[in-house]
């Protein structure tokens, strides 16, 4: 049995292989729209302004680099003007005074120190230090430009560092945070070095070439957050009055009186909602004016009916009397077909939780009390549905496979929140071609007519109309290894243990 139901898995509803990207809802795919439309915006100006901001920060580096570089390159020619004798001695002047933009000091040689990593800003303004310096000074033998933290930045040639020096001369550069130290070394003469140390016009230049700081980061998902919890409660208030459409719609689909819709809400839905109305009124009309013509047309045709059988009897020829009988007969299970076709799809009763053991059971123990071959693997599923209707349903596809095959094998599974109940026989099958025409009334193929003389091509009409009432599908089709296969898929599956 397992590998029974393995190959009658097989041709029902493929599953897709990839996985579904978006939503089934219409509330889920607006919301996830409206996200990634929210997400892309956001992320394309931050792009754009992160970009703009780090050119401007750079033209702003570059001109302030410009201007330090002509004061820089006025203090070398300054010193360069003095007698060797005579710079310690300003220099000396200038710390007395409190300091000057630049911290000065005369060396023997250039002091190591720990540059900067390369960054983006920082390149920028030495280049732009050195390409003006060079311009200033042509004949400048030896020039060395860097940036270092001040905590790691000696000032003399027996390394003191710049911290162990006197507050008032590292004023302007030792800020209670600290920033990025400017050092230029330039040789005026073999044996002195003038050591130039000062802080940019913006101490913090590094900060704006990063302009996504963690503070703009937070704020942009702040407001993204903000967006979405307004785009989740829109489109919750927009698709509501659609849900209710739909639920209203489902329910009058499964023969149920669903109250009416509210007429409130947008223009657009306000119409829809009073198109529906109309149309299942109309609708509602036409089922209730169908079934009082096919009932008095089977009461208008029943009563000659029997008359002509009475007055058949009066005939002495018996051969033609039995093929008036028949006539009728014919006349009278067509008139009785006709009004089943109306009356067996729309069974009032109220949907109920069914066990399909227990049904299908009874329905299988019953063919084989009558001689049949028929199987059945318990699965312990239920399903919510109309008792009678359902019965009356698989009965007639269990019927059909009892009339045109050998055998027949009944099997139910959930599979995607829907149960499947398959019925299958080891019968000729069908052609392809007349599978899509097989549910129709009155429909009959050239075996079945051989096979069941007294049908009338009613059973699989009136089952699929019962599984659509209950807003299932009927598939048809033929089973790989050969038979008839009938599948009523049913939504909301239920699995009941045990």
């Amino acid at each position: 049995m397992p590998k029974l139901l393995d190959r009658l898995r097989r041709p029902q509803l493929p599953r897709p292989h990839l996985p579904r990207l978006l939503p089934y809802s219409l509330q889920g795919r607006l919301i996830l729209l409206m996200a990634i439309g929210v997400l892309l915006t956001q992320l394309a100006g931050n792009v754009i302004w992160a970009a703009q901001r780090r050119a401007e920060a750079r033209d702003e580096a570059r001109t302030a680099a410009q201007h330090l570089a002509h004061s820089a390159s006025s203090a070398v020619r300054f010193f360069l003007s003095l007698p060797p004798n005579y710079r310690p001695l300003i220099i000396q002047q200038f710390r007395e005074m409190g300091g000057t933009r630049f911290l000065v000091n005369i060396n023997r040689a250039p002091i190591p120190m720990r540059a900067l990593a390369g960054q983006e800003l920082t390149d920028a303004v030495l280049a732009q230090l050195r390409a003006t310096l060079k311009e200033d000074l042509p004949n400048t033998p030896d020039l060395r430009i860097a940036f270092a933290w001040p905590e790691q930045l000696a000032v003399d040639d027996d390394g003191t560092m710049l911290a162990d020096l006197p507050e008032t001369w590292t004023q302007h550069i030792m800020l209670a945070r600290p920033a990025p130290v400017l050092l230029i070394q330039v040789e005026l003469d073999p044996g002195h070095w003038l050591y130039l140390a000062t802080l940019m016009p913006n101490p913090y230049f590094l900060e704006s070439g990063n302009p996504l700081t963690h503070d703009r980061l937070l704020l942009q998902a702040l407001s993204l957050a903000a967006v979405l919890l307004v785009t989740v409660l829109v489109v919750r208030w927009i698709t509501r009055p659609l849900a209710a459409l739909s639920e209203a719609a489902t329910a009058f689909g499964k023969g149920e009186n669903p109250p009416a819709l509210p007429e409130t809400g947008s223009r657009e839905f306000v119409t829809t909602a009073r198109a529906f109305q109309d149309m299942r009124e109309r609708i509602q009309r036409y089922m209730e004016d169908r079934e009082r013509l096919f009932v008095s047309i089977s009461h208008d045709l029943r009563t000659p009916i029997m008359r002509l059988k009475l007055r058949t009897e009066l005939l002495d020829d018996d051969e033609l009397r039995n093929e008036f009988h028949d006539d009728l007969d014919e006349l009278d299970m067509m008139v009785k077909g006709a009004l089943q076709t109306v009356k067996d799809s729309d069974i009032h009763e109220n949907a109920t939780e069914v066990r399909l053991d227990a049904l299908l059971g009874r329905m299988v123990r019953d063919a084989q009390l009558a001689g049949h071959e028929v199987t059945f693997a318990p699965s312990g599923l239920t399903v919510t549905a109309k008792p009678l209707a359902l019965k009356r349903a698989i009965g007639n596809l269990l019927n059909n496979g009892l009339h045109y095959g050998e055998r027949v094998e009944l099997a139910v599974w959930e599979r995607d929140h829907n149960i499947e109940i398959v019925v299958r026989d080891h019968g000729p099958g069908v052609p392809e071609e007349a599978l899509a025409s097989l549910a129709q009334p009155y429909v009959r193929l050239e075996h079945g007519r051989n096979q069941n003389g007294g049908g009338m091509g009613l059973g699989l009409s009136i089952a699929r109309g019962i599984v659509q009432a209950h807003g299932g599908e009927l598939v048809l089709g033929n089973a790989p290894d050969g038979g008839f296969q009938a599948t009523i898929v049913l939504p909301g599956g239920v699995f009941s243990p045990g």
